[in-house]
């Protein structure tokens, strides 16, 4: 089953960047914003994660978790978030590959990578909405995550 608006997010437990674990559970009380990014290191992925590290007060104004999912490792992602001064949580959902992407709905077979897709979830772990961007080539904007927050 995938995730799908009005249901309970798909449970995970992955590796975050610093070695810690960070499950879905951990998220809850709070909204969360669950980022897929499929390329760590390149230009439309990384001017997305530093979109949210630049907008990261503004989410937590609106209490709301931030979480970045990528199908690489944890040492890249490590490096990745580094070397961006990001200290939100990017998971490596690496092993097995891509099953959390998977398990949302949003696994590219094809490229063995996600899709951009952003899941906003309620401080239940309810998704509340779903935000695609159009193609690889389209970045998602972070004023669509603020619109999906406040309406809920």
């Amino acid at each position: 089953m995938t995730a799908e608006i009005g249901s309970p997010a798909p449970d995970f437990t992955l590796l975050n960047y610093d070695k810690t674990t960070v499950s879905l559970g951990d998220l809850r009380g709070r909204k969360t914003l669950i980022v897929f990014i499929p390329w760590p290191f390149t230009r439309v992925c990384t001017s997305e994660l530093c979109s949210l590290r630049d907008n990261l007060s503004a989410l937590e104004e609106s209490d709301t978790n931030v979480v970045v999912i990528t199908s690489d490792s944890y040492g890249s992602n490590r490096a990745w978030a580094k070397a961006e001064g990001v200290t939100y949580p990017v998971l490596s959902d690496f092993w097995p590959h891509g099953a959390v992407a998977i398990a949302y709905g949003c696994f590219n077979e094809g490229l063995g990578v996600s899709n951009r897709a952003t899941y906003v979830l309620d401080e239940e772990g309810i998704v509340r909405e779903i935000i695609h961007a159009e193609n690889f080539g389209t970045a998602r904007e972070v004023d669509s995550y603020l619109e999906a927050l406040a309406s809920f």
